[in-house]
């Protein structure tokens, strides 16, 4: 069992930037991709970005593509989030999750198997 815990999330103003934090522990002698979705009020969870089980790839939404960037710290069992330019809309509860079907993760969340309790962004304008 891998439990997730996410952190970093907090209320920033619109243009300013946070870094989400998602720390794995448990059973993690091996890493797997490590996805970000987000769920805003009376929305359906969206997906972000995921990065590759090395680190090597990552894939992101377009919605924040150019301002978004995920890393992973192995060592540590660890991937970020870097959030710049943030927007009003971008405001959520965001969550980590793994999936281990697959060594560079999908955007669908039904492939993720462990997800976290999610840590809250708002962005005020």
């Amino acid at each position: 069992q891998v439990q997730l815990l996410e952190s970093g999330g907090g209320l920033v103003q619109a243009g300013g930037s946070l870094r989400l934090s998602c720390a794995a522990s448990g059973r993690t002698s091996r890493t797997y991709a490590t996805g970000w979705f987000r769920q805003a009020p009376g929305q359906e969870r969206e997906f972000v970005a995921v990065i590759s089980w090395q680190g090597r790839s990552a894939l992101y939404a377009d919605s924040v593509k150019g301002r978004f960037t995920i890393s992973r710290d192995s060592a540590q069992n660890t991937v970020y989030l870097q959030m710049n330019m943030l927007k009003p809309e971008d405001s959520a509860v965001y969550y980590c999750a793994l999936d281990r079907r697959s060594l560079y993760g999908t955007n669908d969340s039904g492939q993720y198997t462990d997800w976290g309790q999610g840590t809250q962004v708002t962005v005020s304008s």
